[in-house]
């Protein structure tokens, strides 16, 4: 008869093993992030969410890292960048339009999930909602084809890839707000 092989599952504490705090760099923020565990194998693969608002200047940015051990050391990698709704919300007027989107795009080291979010300072046409689209995406792609995943976690934090996207879309119409709502790897 065959054996049957139990699926593995992630190591948890066994019972009286003393818990304590570790240590985990993020290369990509300069906040200091400690976990909760017993080992530096149980906290490998834990997803962090950390909040961004006081170091970006109310600006709701709510980044996700995923834990990882590199020689006995926890490093979080980021995995995906938010701007949350309730920032859009407070930025929205009446008399306005905001223009979505959502694609994949290529970088140096995969693939990532893009939706940038535009408002516009009047109602506009459809015509020009759609060219403020259709030019964004062309930039972002272009833009993020030639750098890795970090390089672009970092531009969208320091706002350099939204002040590149804001000059290239104000010449098509004056924009009020233009962010990245969501990077994320896929």
């Amino acid at each position: 008869m065959a054996e049957q092989t139990q699926p593995t599952q992630p190591t948890k504490a066994k019972k009286g093993m003393k818990k304590g705090f570790f240590d985990v760099r993020t290369p990509i923020t300069a906040t200091r992030i400690q976990l909760y565990g017993s080992s530096l194998e149980e906290l490998e693969g834990k997803i962090v969410k950390l909040d961004l608002t006081r170091s970006l200047k109310g600006k709701n940015f709510e980044l996700r890292l995923k834990v990882a051990k590199k020689e006995n050391v926890l490093e979080a990698e980021p995995i995906s960048i938010e701007l949350l709704g309730s920032y859009i919300r407070r930025m929205m007027r009446l008399g306005i339009d905001y223009v979505e989107d959502s694609y994949v795009a290529e970088m140096k080291d995969g693939k990532a999930r893009i939706k940038p979010f535009m408002i516009t300072r009047n109602k506009v046409s459809r015509a020009v909602r759609k060219e403020l689209k259709d030019t964004g995406r062309k930039f972002v792609e272009s833009y993020i084809k030639t750098r890795d995943s970090k390089e672009v976690f970092e531009d969208i934090l320091t706002n350099k890839i939204q002040k590149e996207l804001f000059l290239k879309l104000k010449k098509i119409y004056p924009l009020a707000l233009c962010e990245i709502r969501i990077f994320e790897l896929v």
